[in-house]
């Protein structure tokens, strides 16, 4: 077999594994290691069986994730999450949203798919916050008396809002892969992660509207006073939402790099879980156990990416793959559906993770040839990530909210009260292509 042919194996024998159930990150440093021990394999320099270049590669790639400045806003917008998640904000939230919005149709809806939004801002953790509100806002909408489907889609689609809507820890690996302006991607980022979540609201509110049965009103008994309502409101969206604002306010405005926004988003946390009485030291302690562990999982991936996606290079699959898309002759959009048709697809067998750190770098190169934006290109593929949460048969969303349901719900179920959202999302994209200052304008009117 020649080099490319190796290559080619090389990326199949992955998705193979991965689909087996191995860990993502050491399937990759072991394929890296593996196949690079072929590929750099120089029989005059062999001593020993260490004397081999993928091994001095390996470790360069660990220190340049080590030392990577922009990879440090990973764990402190994870700790921020973490603590805001543990400080009992996003309940007071969640109730005190579905009562002022009580004359909606889907009221309890709209307040889930909000809540969602608003915590996937402060965490960027899909698996969190599906989990927090299955837990949370699921039982509540079926106890009202709401149907098992739509409640489930809202949960789910509302939860993966977290890796459009900055500060994304998506947009964070992204912007470190193709080398971009973190606080670019943010500002691209922010208009098409408010239309996604307002077409969500649309949706839901005119199904309910439609179909009131999907969706009961509250009993009016039910209803406290005007004056708690707005009590409540302002002492559970106000807070965080100044945090968040904050925190989005001086990446935007230049005043702050994304690390040290996250400082103080990760400070400001702690200072609300204190003012809300949340804040013990077994909580505490759990946010930095589960911050150390997402955030070395993140690491290892990025070492693991970079060894295989050099080795694969090295042995000619890049130039494969480059020279199997020119021959099509492609357009920029031809280009592009291409792309984010490949992506939509591995989201059905894989995660965004592998996605954007093995799939993604095979296209960054071709942006240029194609005359297309690498911030446009990004924000597409953020978009087109929400999928990889909710497209059956994996659908992860799915998946944390079936663990957390109660054990009449099927999984099915679930699927099926996911499927209108992806449609949602396809329709984004195509306002996307159309349209493309909704997430160009901002970058360009903030940074020239």
């Amino acid at each position: 077999m020649t080099d490319p042919v190796i290559a080619v194996v090389m990326l199949g024998l992955f998705i193979f594994m991965v689909m087996l159930g191995f860990p993502i990150a050491f399937t990759l440093i072991a394929m890296g290691l593996g196949f690079g021990y072929y590929a750099y394999y120089d029989e005059l320099r062999m001593q020993t069986i260490f004397d081999n270049r993928i091994f001095d590669l390996f470790v360069q790639n660990t220190f340049s994730v080590m030392s990577n400045d922009v990879l440090v806003a990973v764990p402190l917008f994870l700790f921020m999450g973490y603590v805001v998640e543990r400080a009992n904000i996003v309940n007071r939230l969640f109730f005190s949203i579905q009562l002022a919005a009580r004359n909606l149709p889907g009221s309890m809806a709209v307040a889930a798919l909000f809540t969602c939004a608003i915590f996937a801002t402060a965490s960027g953790i899909i698996g969190a916050v599906v989990t927090l509100m299955g837990m949370l806002a699921f039982p509540a909408m079926l106890k009202a008396g709401y149907d098992e489907k739509y409640a489930s889609g809202v949960i789910c689609a509302g939860g993966c809002l977290g890796i459009l809507i900055p500060p994304s820890i998506m947009l964070i690996v992204y912007a470190a892969i193709a080398q971009l302006s973190p606080l670019r991607l943010y500002a691209a980022a922010l208009f098409p992660g408010i239309l996604l979540a307002g077409l969500y609201m649309i949706y839901v509110v005119g199904r309910a509207a439609l179909n009131p049965a999907l969706a009961p009103k509250p009993k009016e008994e039910d209803i406290p006073p005007l004056p708690k309502i707005l009590w409540d409101l302002l002492t559970s969206f106000v807070p965080l939402a100044v945090l968040i604002m904050s925190v989005l306010g001086a990446i935007l405005t230049g005043l702050a790099t994304p690390a040290e926004a996250a400082g103080v988003g990760a400070f400001g946390g702690l200072v609300l879980a204190t003012v809300y009485r949340s804040l013990s030291w077994e909580r505490l302690k759990q946010a930095v156990y589960l911050t150390a562990k997402t955030s070395s999982m993140v690491c290892w991936l990025f070492v693991g990416s970079w060894t295989f996606a050099s080795v694969f290079s090295y042995l000619g699959g890049h130039d494969l793959i480059r020279n199997w898309v020119l021959s099509m002759e492609l357009s920029s959009v031809g280009f592009l559906i291409l792309a984010q048709s490949i992506i939509f697809l591995l989201g059905w067998p894989l995660e965004w993770t592998e996605i954007i750190i093995i799939f993604v770098p095979i296209f960054l190169p071709m942006l240029e040839t194609f005359n297309v934006d690498p911030l446009f290109f990004g924000i597409l593929v953020a978009l087109n990530l929400q999928t990889s949460f909710l497209t059956p048969p994996m659908a992860m969303a799915a998946y944390y909210l079936k663990g957390v349901a109660p054990p009449h719900i099927k999984l099915m179920d679930i699927f099926a009260g996911i499927m209108p959202y992806l449609a949602i999302i396809i329709f984004s994209m195509v306002m996307l292509y159309n349209f493309p200052g909704i997430a160009l304008w901002l970058p360009v009117y903030f940074f020239g």
